[in-house]
């Protein structure tokens, strides 16, 4: 729903970005971001190992939602500060998203590793999709304000499942 939200009218709850500006914000300072993110995440799982990333980059991946509620709270004028909760979601997500995928390999264990890994990657894809196919309602529903608040109170669980999952705390970590 970011980018409808930077695209909706500012009287309807949005930004009222052109989509010249939002495709320029996600496609390419928000790749860059994204690429850099996932870069350093990878290199930091490299160096101290899953176990140590886990919940640093859980919170990396959500938290930046949350400045989404500012965004849709205060509608500024200025495309810089859109750019920068872009920069720093998609960097966040990038850095967040290397932990996940380390766990999913780490979870493909086995004979069949290639199709646990594929199924496990599946399934990522459903949790985004089905959030996704009502997303529009919920936003309708309870405009973009609250429905960013909302997504910050479904993140929870997310935190909390990172917190209990058990794995090697030295999984991932470059063994020299």
């Amino acid at each position: 729903m970011a980018s409808p939200f930077l695209l909706e009218d500012r009287q309807t709850g949005g930004l009222g970005l052109s989509t010249s500006e939002v495709g320029f914000l996600y496609g390419t300072i928000g790749v860059i971001a994204l690429l850099l993110g996932g870069i350093l995440g990878g290199i930091a799982i490299s160096k101290n190992g899953l176990g140590k990333w886990m919940i640093p980059m859980a919170l990396s991946l959500n938290l930046p939602n949350l400045l989404y509620i500012a965004l849709a709270h205060f509608q500024p004028e200025s495309i810089v500060f859109a750019g920068t909760v872009v920069v720093i979601e998609q960097f966040g997500y990038g850095f967040g998203f290397a932990a996940y995928m380390i766990f999913l390999i780490y979870l493909a264990e086995g004979l069949f590793k290639t199709s646990h890994y594929a199924l496990a990657t599946g399934f990522m894809a459903m949790g985004m999709m089905f959030p996704g196919m009502v997303s529009g309602y919920i936003q309708e529903w309870l405009g973009y304000t609250g429905f960013f608040i909302w997504v910050g109170i479904a993140m929870i669980p997310a935190i909390i499942m990172a917190k209990s999952v058990k794995y090697p705390k030295e999984f991932g970590k470059k063994t020299e």
